[in-house]
């Protein structure tokens, strides 16, 4: 607690922080309800937990009596509250870094608009949620959750040493379709490698986008000693690494329709076309100009337009999907 206390007062007496815009995805209010969604960027859920209702659907095709909303609102619990302690834990770890960033020292922590205890206790809740949560859904859910939230809380400590950071977080995101397909069947798919192939496609997809979030703090994290594919690649690189990983993303949705690892039919596919579709075009806007003219706050908001696009299109029509077995 004290080493936070010269961090937070240098911010706020240079009036840096007040000279910054607010970030993207980010609560104007300052009601203690707006600080804590600000503090774990709550609308970031909305492209995350369209994945996790991905893997309730493929599980019906296990278990085909109806889900119930008590099942799936203990779903929803869980992601929300998993997703909560892991931003919480890295806001909390990177607090100092954050404080030091002009493009995050506006952050509750770094600002002192939450205190480090009241950041400390909302995670802690948040995880206790999550278990519980998760021991509501099957036995076998709850005895994994403590291995769930053990990898997305070290995803935090990643970029002090690897490049691959942007791959460890996606995984983290990448077990939300996993755990929310054991929670309805209580089993692991057949033939195996459908869920690890959804789950690698998902992690491509958020690493994918999680590299190009990360170009904006390109400069910062190389005089840091932070790793990232934009500090160790350079920009134009590291979009290209970006545009690999989508395309492998993409790849990995398809693979499950033409091997059929999961019963799926055409709706599904034209998923996989739409999303292959709204990521191209995302990534073809970033190509037209030179690096040093893009505008990478412009990119932030259209790129969370994007994956709220591309996560809620596919589990619509997945859904659809399913309803209509075509």
């Amino acid at each position: 607690m004290g080493q936070d206390r010269p961090v937070n007062a240098t911010a706020i007496e240079s009036g840096a922080a007040a000279s910054e815009p607010r970030e993207g995805q980010t609560f104007a209010g300052d009601s203690l309800l707006a600080r804590y969604a600000s503090f774990v960027k709550l609308p970031h859920t909305l492209f995350a937990l369209p994945f996790a209702g991905v893997g309730v659907i493929l599980a019906t095709y296990v278990r085909p009596e109806v889900v119930s909303l008590g099942e799936v609102l203990w779903i929803v619990f869980a992601f929300t509250a998993a997703r909560f302690a892991a931003m919480g834990f890295n806001r909390i770890v990177d607090r100092h870094y954050d404080a030091l960033n002009p493009r995050t020292r506006q952050r509750e922590l770094p600002t002192g608009r939450l205190t480090l205890g009241q950041a400390t206790a909302s995670v802690v809740v948040a995880a206790v949620v999550f278990v519980a949560a998760a021991f509501q859904l099957n036995a076998l859910c709850g005895w994994l959750s403590p291995v769930a939230l053990a990898w997305v809380f070290f995803y935090s400590y990643t970029k002090r040493f690897t490049a691959l950071a942007h791959l460890a977080l996606g995984l983290g995101l990448g077990i939300a379709p996993v755990g929310a397909y054991l929670a309805v069947t209580g089993a692991w798919s057949d033939p195996w490698w459908g869920l690890v192939l959804l789950a690698a496609a998902v992690m491509l997809w958020v690493a994918g986008f999680d590299i190009i979030y990360a170009v904006q703090d390109e400069a910062f994290d190389r005089e840091h000693g932070l790793h990232s594919i934009p500090a160790k690649l350079g920009v134009r690189r590291a979009l290209g690494v970006a545009r690999l990983f989508h395309f492998l993303a993409v790849v990995g949705f398809f693979v499950p329709y033409w091997l059929d690892a999961f019963p799926v039919g055409r709706l599904y596919l034209a998923g996989v076309v739409v999303m292959a579709l709204l990521l191209h075009l995302a990534h073809a806007s970033l190509r037209r100009r030179p690096a040093e003219e893009l505008d990478f706050r412009r990119i932030d908001r259209a790129f969370f337009h994007t994956n709220v696009g591309v996560s809620t299109s596919f589990f619509v029509l997945t859904l659809l999907d399913r309803i209509f077995l075509l």
